[in-house]
């Protein structure tokens, strides 16, 4: 009784909203443990939150006239009002206190106010904002040093393109930002905080850093997976910055042997905490040991920032951002394993919900870029990286095929995922087979059609590779044909030293390896030559749209995964990696999926992968490419990681919304 007593003392004199949001991250050690029925402390919430709010509303009322806003976040924020809206601005940069990000914004006019919208993937970059789990197309609840269970922050949401945009105008109010428009960017400035104190805190699985705060303020993280930086708009007294600040390593004695001196270091279950002030920031830098993961979130009452670091560190959510495009975010587990996983489920009935492929330049299959880049020079809503490329060469390796053209054909008889308008799709392994066929009734087989595969024998190139082609190997022999006659010969020298422009009416041949004399032969200027084309099995020419990775992980819902028959190798085969997956489910919709590495340990293998995407309700699945191309986009950020620790891909599965390039 006596534990009840002082425990709801307690819960009085620091204020349940400051309570309450620890309990949600039920790793912290800060947390008073509530030894009480579940029944009493849900009353206690209620009672609270609704004093809470009274007397926030008092403060606003009474509040005297001066430069200093509330310090308190709205609880809910106006919605937009279903009246009919003007847009007034809009632009593609928001400057938050000078640091300038690619952002969608845009300004309406809405009766005789103006409100500012700003992409949500902006909102969490640049303010560090969390996103809440929501049914709700036109509501998002956001965590943003307030307490997401008794007194969520409520923003009106609204689709636009190939966006989501919030509504910040109430939340600028009051937390003291000032927004200005100059051209294409919208600059945001917040009132300078102080930093009053940072502490560390270990516990049995992991470690949380403590930030304290004098009033709310915008923090941005850049997540390296070794390493994170936390950057925020506050001051911070130059004494904490020296309590943190950088230390050289000691040395020890060497011996002759030694090469290099050894620098004594902490250990790596240690996180290293260095802080720096820059101007008017405060930079918190932070060496994540092995195994842990970084997850930072922000405190009401008094206003924090965490920083966790603990093996299982991602927020679980489910969002309704578009019809038909559903994101979630949750742990699978396998027996004792728990995978982090972030998916997104399309429904490709949905009205206005459009899959294409995608690369890096619409203009040649020679090329890669980040996935953030290439979703937004396309204009995809959403997006997830998709077949195998060479990063050396930067051409694709495998197939990609829109509207009915291959730009890239299918290699290896490796799996790939075909689809088409009205939302049919087919799971399975795919060939090409392609004959040339000569006036003098010669059949010549080609075996690779605009590939960065290289095999000897025939290959073929169409203006859908791009402009002209760049030799591959030594001394090949490239034939050009237009409106189906050969028009020249040409004997090539070094690898890619030469270049050949492909014809519009037509297509080159290159010819490799040892027969290049041989077929050189048949294959004189004037002859007339023709092209049979067909997929095997024959069903996939039924399909406009096709991406190729591979390995197959899953048909019918039973496991089909055969790497060494889709020739990868045994390195490949048996190795533990991040993974992008894509599937089918029985009622029709689509899940592209990123998983990352199981709390404390590896990534999936093959077989894992496959497990975890029929638990997650797909019956056909197959394998993209994985590793540090894993890549999972939606409305102008990566869900699944940082945008640092991302390998520039070929190319992609766009999701379009309404816009379609």
């Amino acid at each position: 009784m006596r534990k009840i007593t002082i425990l709801i003392f307690t819960i009085i004199g620091l204020s349940l909203s400051y309570l309450n949001p620890l309990i949600s991250h039920a790793k912290s050690p800060l947390l008073p443990t509530l030894e009480m029925g579940e029944s009493l402390q849900t009353l206690i919430v209620q009672a609270t939150a609704k004093l809470n709010d009274t007397l926030t509303e008092d403060q606003r009322l009474n509040a005297p006239n001066s430069q200093s806003p509330p310090t308190t976040p709205p609880r809910r924020a106006d919605f937009l009002s279903q009246a009919s809206s003007q847009v007034i601005g809009k632009g593609s940069k928001l400057s938050v206190n000078g640091r300038t990000l690619t952002v969608p914004w845009q300004q309406l006019k809405v009766g005789n106010s103006v409100r500012t919208l700003i992409g949500d993937g902006g909102i969490q970059q640049g303010l560090g904002v969390n996103l809440l789990s929501t049914g709700n197309l036109n509501r998002q609840p956001i965590e943003w040093f307030s307490n997401p269970q008794t007194t969520p922050i409520i923003l009106a949401s609204q689709l636009s393109g190939a966006y989501r945009y919030l509504d910040i105008t109430d939340l600028a109010k009051v937390a003291g930002w000032q927004l200005q428009v100059e051209g294409d960017t919208l600059g945001l400035s917040s009132i300078l905080t102080q930093v009053t104190n940072i502490t560390t805190i270990p516990d049995e699985s992991g470690f949380q850093i403590l930030v304290d705060l004098n009033r709310p303020t915008p923090w941005q993280v850049s997540d390296e997976r070794t390493s994170g930086v936390i950057t925020l708009d506050s001051l911070a007294n130059p004494s904490l910055i020296e309590k943190f600040k950088d230390k050289p390593p000691e040395q020890i004695e060497q011996g002759e042997e030694d090469a290099a001196p050894v620098a004594v270091v902490e250990s790596k279950n240690q996180p290293t905490v260095r802080v720096e002030g820059s101007e008017n920031q405060t930079i918190i830098k932070v060496d994540i040991p092995e195994g842990l993961r970084l997850q930072v979130f922000s405190l009401p009452n008094p206003y924090r920032l965490v920083i966790d670091l603990h093996p299982d560190n991602m927020v679980e959510k489910d969002i309704v951002w578009a019809p038909g495009i559903h994101w979630h975010q949750r742990y699978v587990n396998l027996e004792k394993e728990r995978f982090p996983v972030v998916w997104l489920e399309v429904n490709p009935r949905a009205a206005g919900v459009i899959l294409r492929p995608m690369w890096s330049n619409p203009t040649t299959q020679v090329g890669t870029a980040p996935l953030i880049q290439t979703s937004q020079l396309w204009q995809a809503s959403a997006a997830i990286n998709a077949g195998f490329f060479n990063r050396n060469t930067q051409m694709p390796l495998g197939a990609i095929r829109r509207d009915g053209k291959w730009f890239s054909g299918p290699i290896l008889n490796r799996g790939a995922i075909a689809w088409t308008d009205n939302g049919k799709f087919k799971i399975g392994n795919l060939s090409l087979s392609e004959t040339l066929i000569t006036s003098n009734s010669e059949s010549l087989p080609i075996l690779l059609l605009n590939s960065g595969y290289v095999q000897s024998g025939i290959s073929r190139y169409t203006s859908e590779w791009g402009p002209s082609y760049t030799t591959m190997t030594d001394n090949e022999v490239i034939i050009a044909v237009a409106n189906n006659q050969i028009i020249t010969q040409e004997s090539a020298g070094i690898t890619g030293k030469d270049v050949f422009a492909i014809p519009t009416n037509g297509y080159l041949l290159t010819l490799r390896g040892n027969e290049t004399t041989t077929f050189a032969n048949s294959l004189g200027i004037g002859t007339r030559v023709q092209i049979e084309s067909n997929t095997v099995p024959a069903e996939f020419n039924n399909y406009p749209h096709i991406l190729g990775a591979g390995p197959l992980l899953l048909q019918n819902r039973q496991l089909v995964l055969d790497a060494k028959a889709e020739k990868f190798s045994d390195a490949f085969a048996q190795q533990l990696a991040i993974r992008s997956t894509i599937g089918t489910t029985p009622s029709g919709t689509l899940i592209i999926a990123a998983i990352h590495n199981r709390a404390g340990g590896k990534g999936p293998s093959l077989t894992e992968t496959a497990q975890l995407m029929e638990q997650m309700g797909a019956i056909d699945s197959l394998n993209f490419d994985g590793g540090s191309s894993t890549g999972l986009y939606l409305g102008g950020s990566l869900l699944n990681r940082s945008p640092a620790t991302a390998a520039r891909v070929h190319n992609s599965l766009g999701i379009f919304r309404p816009i379609l390039p």
